[in-house]
């Protein structure tokens, strides 16, 4: 064999999984067709963030004349953060890279397809593995809908010559919401339509029902139970027909109703790896295919898509492989975040869930105005919300919506998953003045 293990895609769980097996002494080869990086760094996580601190400045500067800030000369130019951002996604695409040199891996730029079980090709070059890893992540969907190509994706938003004067965005999602702050922010009328009845599904109703009420508060439109049937090309951007509504008209479009596993063209059925009923890569506890030597880590499996399981996954696989290390990732209390304006953050159980596994719970909620928000007139709340197993007094879910919030809730997911009782909260002694030491008042 020309390598002992073979990863097809360079994002964050194949580089992971490259870097730790070559650490092992194996020989480790990765073919990536776009950019090393995956979607987190290039297009995905790490932009949007940067776009989200960029956008928040628009609040940031309003409400600085409430502290005492005269501020004159104010104006946005969309090229810049653009520029800046993107030119942050070559620099850490380097690091990224650089991490793979310095590690002996071999970097194949090209698109890989499995011609059986050991071999791949890429660029019309063969090569062996004893052990290969699928990696390819996923990418935005685009319902097969009259039109759908004039809309855009969250791959191209980062890309934008200028900005919209009005956009639509359909979908409910993290991504349908985030970019729904981010334009909003930077004066940009924004419509979000969704075929369901609700944002964000799976999480808290009482955090995704006060987004709503925040959002609508800040001005964005919200049409929901909308079908939608086509998109036309018009003068001055796109209008978009809906079943039971009358169009609507937009500059741009954006498509963000879901992500689709990245499994055509990769060989699969040539090597005989099965797909599950959603379309992703079948996989065990172990990250192994039904092929006893092919694995696959990340949103390739639709298990949970975040870039921090990935990691782990790859970094499983490659231990176990190679460094004799055999433990598995724990889905249990992962924690996630809604970059939206405000975040979200969320670890645990929701009330309903709890109360499905449990039977009894008890609930403990802080709903305050933050001491910023109170100094700058900003008429916005933020709600905390704890969720415990009465029988055990076990904190099982902590659920928040407020400044920071992701930021807050990291380190509640630690105490969660230790299974740190509600009593034990209330005895840690209050941080005062935050908005975190709400978490240790509730009685």
């Amino acid at each position: 064999m020309d390598y002992d293990l073979f990863v097809i895609g360079a994002g964050s769980g194949g580089v992971r999984a490259s870097r730790i097996a070559a650490g092992h002494g194996a020989r480790v080869a990765v073919a990536e067709e776009y950019r090393v990086g995956g979607t987190c760094v290039i297009r995905g996580c790490v932009p949007k963030k940067l776009l989200v601190y960029g956008a928040h400045f628009a609040e940031d500067l309003v409400d600085a004349r409430r502290f005492g800030w005269q501020l004159s000369g104010k104006a946005f130019d969309w090229a810049t953060l653009r520029d800046n951002v993107l030119a942050e996604v070559d620099r850490l695409n380097g690091i990224y890279q650089t991490t793979l040199d310095s590690n002996k891996v071999t970097t194949f730029h090209g698109h890989a397809t499995l011609v059986d079980t050991n071999t791949v090709e890429i660029n019309g070059e063969r090569v062996t593995a004893k052990h290969i890893l699928i990696a390819t992540g996923a990418r935005p969907l685009v319902p097969a809908l009259p039109g759908a190509e004039l809309g855009i994706t969250s791959n191209e938003v980062f890309h934008l010559d200028k900005l919209p004067r009005k956009i639509v965005i359909a979908g409910g999602g993290y991504i349908a919401n985030e970019f729904a702050g981010i334009f909003h922010e930077l004066g940009v009328d924004v419509t979000l339509i969704n075929r369901g009845d609700t944002l964000l599904r799976s999480w808290e109703p009482a955090l995704r029902e006060r987004l709503l009420m925040i959002s609508m508060q800040k001005g964005i439109k919200f049409q929901f139970n909308c079908k939608m049937q086509s998109l036309e090309k018009t003068e001055s951007g796109v209008r978009v027909h809906l079943a039971d509504a009358d169009p609507v008209d937009a500059d741009l479009f954006l498509w963000a109703v879901g992500r689709r596993p990245n499994v055509e063209g990769l060989g699969l059925e040539a090597a005989g790896v099965e797909l599950d009923e959603r379309g992703a890569v079948r996989v065990d506890a172990d990250s192994r295919t039904n092929v006893p030597n092919i694995y696959a880590v990340g949103d390739v499996t639709d298990r949970i898509q975040l870039t921090p399981i990935a990691i782990r996954e790859g970094h499983s696989v490659a231990d176990r492989l190679f460094g004799d290390k055999q433990w598995r990732v724990d889905y249990n209390c992962v924690p996630s975040a809604v970059f939206s304006n405000p975040p979200l953050g969320s670890v645990g159980m929701t009330e309903a869930e709890a109360k499905n596994n449990f039977g009894t719970v008890r609930v403990f909620t802080s709903d305050f105005r933050p001491m910023r928000n109170v100094l700058a007139g900003r008429n916005e709340r933020a709600l905390y919300k704890l969720v415990v197993d009465a029988a055990s007094d076990r904190v099982v879910g902590a659920h928040m919506i407020g400044p920071d919030a992701p930021e807050v809730l990291q380190a509640v997911a630690i105490a969660i998953k230790a299974g740190l009782t509600k009593a034990q909260f209330d005895d840690t002694v209050a941080l005062h003045p935050t908005m975190s030491e709400e978490l240790v008042l509730m009685r």
